[in-house]
């Protein structure tokens, strides 16, 4: 079939009660106008060295143009009383041959003489085009003198200012291309290449369709425009970027329609460089008509096509079958003729009257899809001219009668009706209208070109586009019905710059590349990713954390202190064996009450020491377990008043053996202050200062069970929050000062003279209890968690415990072991 695009016009002829509207155009979409008493089309002017290529053509659209015609005529609803007519121009997509065309029609005599009236009958109303850019805009010039309505099939319509009598029969290409973009997302192709033609419809493709594939981050690899008329835009050997994109866009028509993915595809297959998926805007059922050594190329290629609301009870696919063939040559008489006057003579083909109507069948196989187009085109002319000429009868009857003569109808005052222009649709109560750019507002269906096992092949319907009221789309496709070419072992092909990023990484684009080159980086430590190519990682909810392939949350696990750990059952062993060691001391002592070494450095405050000692290690239990309420009140300050006490007491202790070693030196009044009195005001003193410290924290901001949820990763740490930090450090610095003072004490009379100077083993212990403490403090504010309280819990077992071996084991040493030694004259003694 040669690439022809032909164009019809649409007049009108008044003839008796009936008229008769008629129409001129292509061997491909329709046009009207008149003809004289006559039912049928004259097909003019065809060239008799073209004759043949016609008839060769079996082109279904004649058909369907002429059964469009048909139907309407024989609708009430469209026409009450008006019949339509048609003529059919080929031009052959050549300007000179348009130019005849044209001359020949608004000429409207038997000569072509533009503007001569003489004998003229017939009176143009509309003309339907299917032309290249440059012949519809020629076309468009000429009609615009008149004002006659043009109905066109492939006008890049770029300013309506520009033309404004130009109506754009072919769909709003802006669904389509965003149904196109909704398949490439679908399918996740995102490294397309793009074929357009180089002219203007091919621009405003690639205009429209790049920023709408940009938007949502389809790049473009490359971008080939195809020259119509010469194949020179071929290269001699593929680009490498086709051969690293498996998805090309290509806006197909019925010119380049099928040849270009046959052309593109053997040059790879040359170069053995696998099979491309072609996602073609509106390719042509004729394309059909190729054999199995051409269509092959196409195979698994998805297109998209009109989707028909009316007459068809099923949709149709194919080349035209040998009952539409035999029609198209029998229905038709042709003839040349010329006349005197005319520089030129032309072919007329004269519609028979008594033709074999085809079977309903054939008449709805032809009238769908792809001829569907046709048919609206001719019911838009049709409805604006019966609303046209009922607004015409209406005005006749209020001025008071008359006969309405259509001959005075003119082209220009169809406009305003052609705009208001609604289809009517049997199957959906949504019918298509001329949006407000004048292009044709449907829905598409998305089709697979498929070649079967028997060497058959058709196109199958795989999905849809459906326009919503929102101005948003519906897209609904079925996957597992698209056959895929063998080269891509039938499985959905991958187009992609790089791969996919997996769960748990996240996108980097690098410089200088498109959005779709990146590289694929780890979630970072307390975030996650869940879905291939995520943007950015996500943190996870604060009690959840992610796992270790950072791909999604999970609950964090609630951590304490515990007793069934074995960090907390080490703790609490360690803890009671202590306060069972001293509660065992304690007996001794009160046992032995009465020997003098137990007497010598004041027995009470020995007393208060091993039972300050004994409860500050009970109070590591309060430590150890899940925090609640009244432990975390009880944890802190319990153990800051048991401590000061204990400190106090050693403190105590100290004084006391210093002024004891001062009394005995004659005449000093210091023996006067030794006593019970002194050293119970000693540790009574000193303790309260840190029960009102205690007791100002409590009341400002006391301790309260807290979570920790950020601390450990993977953890939500069960903590006493301490409430006031200033005040917990205030209680453990006093302690701290008590401490100091009690060594500095204790080190300055540790060379006293005496037997048993307890002096010696206060300075001791106390060096270890301040070593304890000053290395706590770095170690607890360094770690997290339970380990926190691990550490405290420790240093008040290790300070305890340096206070009692210090302090009395050696004393219960000579109590039990060395009797001998426990007596006054050996205390009394001196070194």
């Amino acid at each position: 079939m040669n690439y022809t695009k032909d164009f019809l016009m649409l007049t009108v002829h008044a003839r008796g009660s009936k008229q008769i509207l008629k129409s001129k155009g292509e061997s491909g979409p329709p046009c009207l106008v008149p003809l004289d008493n006559v039912k049928g089309a004259d097909i003019m002017p065809t060239p008799v060295s073209r004759l043949e290529t016609w008839v060769d053509k079996k082109n279904s659209h004649i058909i369907s143009f002429s059964l469009a015609v048909r139907d309407i005529n024989h609708n009430p609803r469209i026409l009450s009383n008006i019949t339509l007519g048609y003529s059919i121009y080929d031009t052959y997509s050549e300007g000179r041959l348009t130019s005849d065309s044209m001359t020949d029609l608004l000429a409207g005599g038997k000569i072509n003489i533009p503007n001569y009236s003489c004998g003229k009958q017939k009176s143009l109303l509309a003309v339907l085009e299917k032309s290249e850019f440059d012949i519809s805009t020629h076309i468009a010039s000429m009609l615009g003198i008149y004002k006659i309505p043009q109905l066109s099939y492939g006008f890049a319509l770029t300013d309506k200012f520009q033309s404004p009598f130009v109506y754009r029969m072919v769909p709003n290409q802006e669904t389509q291309y965003q149904g196109m973009v909704q398949l490439l997302l679908h399918f996740s192709w995102t490294w397309v290449g793009l074929f357009a033609p180089n002219n203007d419809n091919g621009e405003r493709f690639l205009s429209t369709l790049t920023p709408l594939m940009n938007k949502r981050e389809i790049c473009v690899a490359f971008t080939q425009r195809v020259l119509r008329k010469t194949w020179l835009w071929i290269p001699h050997e593929a680009p490498a970027m086709w051969r690293q994109v498996n998805v090309f866009v290509y806006f197909a028509d019925s010119q380049s329609g099928l040849y270009i993915i046959i052309e593109v595809q053997s040059l790879l297959e040359r170069i053995q460089s696998g099979g491309k998926v072609w996602i073609t805007t509106l390719l042509q059922n004729k394309m059909l008509l190729c054999d199995i050594d051409c269509f092959q190329y196409a195979h698994g290629s998805l297109s998209f096509v009109v989707k028909t609301k009316k007459r068809m009870k099923k949709d149709y696919y194919g080349p035209m079958s040998l009952a539409s063939q035999q029609y198209s040559e029998e229905a038709f008489d042709c003839s040349y003729s010329k006349h005197d006057l005319s520089v030129r003579g032309m072919t007329k083909c004269r519609e028979k009257d008594n033709v074999k109507m085809l079977p309903q069948e054939e008449i709805e196989r032809i009238q769908s899809q792809d001829s569907y187009v046709n048919y609206l085109s001719i019911q838009a002319v049709a409805q604006a001219f019966n609303a046209a000429y009922s607004s015409r009868s209406k005005r006749m009857l209020i001025v008071g009668g008359g006969s309405l003569d259509l001959q005075k109808l003119q082209p220009w005052q169809l406009h305003r009706f052609l705009k208001e222009v609604q289809f009517y649709s049997n199957t959906s109560a949504d019918g298509q209208y001329l949006d407000e750019n004048g292009a044709l507002a449907i829905d598409f269906d998305i089709v697979n070109w498929v070649l079967f096992p028997n060497n058959s092949h058709d196109r199958v319907k795989i999905g849809r586009i459906e326009r919503l009221k929102s101005s948003n789309l519906k897209f609904t496709i079925n996957p597992e019905a698209i056959v895929w070419p063998k080269l891509f072992k039938k499985t959905v092909p991958r187009s992609r710059c790089t791969e996919s990023c997996l769960p748990g990484y996240s996108r980097k684009v690098q410089e200088g590349k498109p959005p779709c080159c990146y590289d694929c980086s780890p979630c970072s430590e307390g975030t996650i990713s869940t879905q291939e190519d995520a943007d950015e990682c996500t943190k996870c909810p604060e009690d959840q954390h992610p796992n270790e392939d950072r791909d999604q949350c999970v609950p964090k696990v609630i951590t304490f202190l515990s007793y069934e750990e074995c960090l907390g059952s080490l703790l609490a062993s360690l803890a009671l064996s202590l306060s069972l060691t001293t509660g065992f001391v304690l007996g001794i002592f009160h046992k032995n009450k009465e020997t003098p070494i137990v007497k010598a450095n004041n027995r009470d405050l020995s007393y208060i020491l091993l039972i300050s000692l004994l409860l500050s290690f009970l109070s590591s239990f309060l430590f150890i377990g899940k925090p609640r309420n009244v432990t975390c009140l009880l944890r802190q300050t319990a153990f800051s008043l048991i401590f000061s006490a204990a400190v106090s007491s050693v403190l105590a202790k100290t004084i006391t053996v210093v002024l004891a070693f001062l009394a005995t030196k004659p005449g000093n009044r210091v023996r006067r202050w030794l006593g019970k009195s002194l050293a119970n005001s000693i540790v009574i003193s000193c303790s309260s200062v840190q029960v009102l410290i205690c007791a100002i924290w409590l009341g400002i901001s006391p301790p309260f069970p807290d979570f920790d949820l950020s601390s450990q990763l993977g953890e939500i740490i069960v903590r006493c929050n301490e409430g006031s930090v200033a005040m917990f450090y205030a209680a453990l610095g006093y302690m701290g000062f008590l401490a100091a003072i009690c060594f500095t004490v204790a080190f300055l009379a540790r060379k006293l003279p005496g037997a048993f100077n307890e002096a010696k083993l206060i300075t001791f212990s106390m060096l270890v209890f301040c070593s304890v403490w000053v290395s706590f403090v770095p170690t607890y504010l360094s770690t997290k968690g339970k380990f926190m309280v691990a550490v405290q819990v420790f240093s008040i077992l290790a300070s305890s415990a340096g206070l009692l071996g210090c302090i009395f084991i050696p004393k219960c040493y000579i109590i039990i072991l060395r009797p001998d030694l426990n007596m006054r004259e050996h205390l009394t003694r001196k070194n």
